[in-house]
């Protein structure tokens, strides 16, 4: 992509309303634009955050034999009411609208009604078990604040995955799968090292839910996290995990076998995995016949991550003064193009003959062909955040090569032409 040719441009300025530093950034470097409190565009290099998110989920999902979906967003009051989740006063987070002939439908917030009344057809037998299916599909909840940008939303995409089972012992083992894959995403992604596993309240659903939390001083909710394992994250070794404020007492901790001293800690919620049990089979009449030839209702899990949820929790945690710093694995492009050319129609064409090359070599790449200035240039690289820079000018090409300099630290060094596509595949 030649950045001249791209519609959306950089501001100084973000909207006044706009308080979260997340959406701040992303606005200012052309990745989001907001439409009203809570409600996002994703432009192009937002687009393309997001797609990579998603792909990383998606080879995740995939790996323990998710099998993938898309569901309807508009929901039956008929299947809501049967598990008691219609009412207002129950869930308070509704959006709802009428059609015309006088009835009314719900946006779906999740999905647990229709898929469990959905997979019933297809589940006969014990031996069409277990088996776990997921989507990515646009949520809507009716937030009564959405002031922390892409962090809490009220029209957002979920990848919200349901695993079905023939009981509890085969419904744990499934769990501790998809809890290793929520691992692997978010090392991915490059926040495994400040991302918790935690002890969360299990509702009306089990004693305890797990969460994924990433420390964050944005972040709504307060962790404990053992004094041992701070700055360790995912990568620790004991197996220990952190404990959500709502459930923190020396009651839980005897529960969980955990002793020691713990800090208090803010965080954003990236993922949760809740068992489900049968509660939901049972209110929608999911059943299958087991070895026996009994009808027995099927053992439910479910598993969510919003992905762009995750793109703002990312830039939250990972930006600096400049501006965003992306992770390789979700950066819009690999490598940041950059021509200083001072009117010199030599390097115009030396950086025209790399960009060239990089394409050839199926290296995704920005390159800022733009008319400015160089600090101008070098500004926007920062805000834009992309993790390995190329710079074409005068100074390079009468040395023979092209600086290199990679976006989390900004020291360059003159890499000869004919090593170029060496070094940035070494990188990746």
């Amino acid at each position: 992509m030649r950045q001249s040719q791209l519609f959306t441009r950089t501001r100084k300025d973000a909207p006044k309303d706009e308080v979260a530093k997340n959406a701040q950034l992303l606005i200012r470097a052309g990745y989001i634009n907001k439409e009203m409190a809570g409600v996002y565009d994703f432009l192009p290099l937002g687009l393309r955050v997001l797609g990579k998110i998603i792909g990383i989920i998606r080879e995740e999902m995939n790996a323990i034999g998710g099998q993938e979906v898309l569901m309807s967003a508009l929901q039956r009051r008929e299947l809501w009411e049967k598990t008691d989740r219609w009412d207002d006063k129950k869930i308070d987070n509704w959006f709802k609208t009428s059609l015309k002939d006088g009835g009314l439908l719900g946006l779906g917030f999740t999905h647990e009604e229709p898929i469990t009344n959905m997979v019933e057809q297809f589940i006969p037998s014990y031996q069409n078990l277990p088996f776990t299916v997921y989507q990515f599909q646009t949520k809507f909840r009716n937030e009564e604040r959405a002031k922390s940008g892409l962090m809490r939303t009220r029209e957002f995409i979920m990848k919200d995955l349901y695993s079905f089972s023939k009981n509890e012992i085969e419904h744990l083992a499934f769990y501790e799968k998809a809890k290793d894959a929520y691992k692997k995403i978010f090392n991915r992604v490059g926040i495994g090292d400040r991302t918790y596993l935690t002890y969360a309240s299990g509702g009306s659903f089990s004693q305890f839910s797990h969460e994924f939390q990433t420390l964050s001083e944005a972040g709504e909710d307060t962790i404990y996290v053992h004094k041992d394992d701070y700055g360790k994250g995912l990568q620790m070794k004991t197996g220990r995990a952190a404990i959500n404020k709502e459930i923190f007492t020396d009651d839980v901790k005897k529960d969980l076998g955990i002793e020691g001293d713990f800090e208090e800690k803010k965080a954003v919620e990236v993922g949760n995995i809740f068992t489900l049990g049968t509660r939901f089979s049972e209110a929608l009449l999911c059943r299958f016949k087991d070895e026996n030839g009994e009808e027995v209702n099927p053992y439910m899990g479910s598993y969510g991550i919003g992905p762009a949820r995750l793109m703002g929790v990312i830039v939250e945690t990972l930006s600096d003064e400049k501006g965003i710093v992306w992770p390789k694995e979700v950066a819009p492009f690999h490598v940041h193009l950059v021509s200083i050319t001072g009117g010199n129609a030599d390097v115009e064409k030396e950086a025209d003959r790399v960009y060239e090359m990089l394409q050839d070599n199926d290296i995704e790449v920005l390159y800022d062909d733009r008319d400015a200035r160089a600090g101008e240039k070098f500004n926007d690289a920062d805000l834009i955040g992309i993790p390995m820079r190329l710079v074409v000018s005068e100074k390079t090409v009468s040395a023979g090569g092209v600086e290199l300099a990679l976006r989390n630290n900004g020291k360059g060094t003159l890499v000869h032409e004919s090593d170029i596509i060496e070094r940035l595949q070494d990188e990746k």
